[in-house]
């Protein structure tokens, strides 16, 4: 009998706890959330694709995954995508996508480099995943009028603190909402999210 962990992936975790998961989870990934209709990578691509100036300039998949998102990415015309996450295990799978330049484990509260014009967070923050810090800490790294497509499910949407910590960026002028439009995330079990495009001011 094969483990499945889609019920499992949006109970609060510590990050050692969450690495764990997507480790024993990234065999079966694919298949568990492609069965029930992953849409977010795609949504997520084309929404980033419509207003990024440059698709040759580096593009930052953060918490890649086995590499759904970056392969969405690829498929919508970015040339040179990075790839960071916890696990060891779901990189090796993004691995043999053979679509990232670089491939990169990451701790927790990792900073990031700030070489990034275009970043991705796809599916990563909510419940069970990256706390809403990590929005500031993407953020923070983007340059002026650098561009990031992210999602919340709506397990995130259920927790205000994420919209509130969004507003708090977009109330003062540190960023622009460019684009913000709910719709399936895993539709086979009546699953939303919210994907946004922000612009750093």
């Amino acid at each position: 009998m094969i483990d499945t962990f889609l019920d499992k992936a949006y109970t609060a975790r510590d990050a050692d706890s969450t690495r764990a998961l997507y480790d024993n989870w990234s065999a079966s990934y694919e298949d568990e959330i492609g069965k029930n209709g992953y849409a977010t990578p795609a949504r997520c691509a084309e929404a980033l694709a419509s207003f990024a100036p440059d698709k040759t300039l580096p593009l930052l998949d953060f918490g890649c995954g086995t590499g759904l998102a970056g392969l969405a990415l690829k498929l919508a015309g970015f040339g040179v995508i990075d790839g960071v996450d916890l696990s060891s295990q779901m990189l090796e799978q993004a691995r043999a996508k053979d679509i990232y330049r670089q491939l990169t484990q990451i701790e927790p509260d990792a900073e990031l480099s700030g070489e990034y014009a275009l970043i991705s967070a796809v599916g990563v923050i909510g419940a069970g995943a990256a706390p809403i810090s990590t929005l500031d800490t993407l953020l923070h790294a983007l340059p002026s009028d650098g561009l990031l497509v992210f999602s919340f499910n709506d397990h995130a949407l259920d927790d205000p603190e994420n919209i509130a910590r969004l507003n708090e960026w977009l109330d003062c002028g540190a960023a622009r909402l460019l684009f913000s439009e709910h719709g399936d995330h895993l539709p086979e079990i009546n699953m939303g999210s919210n994907v946004y495009v922000v612009q750093k001011a």
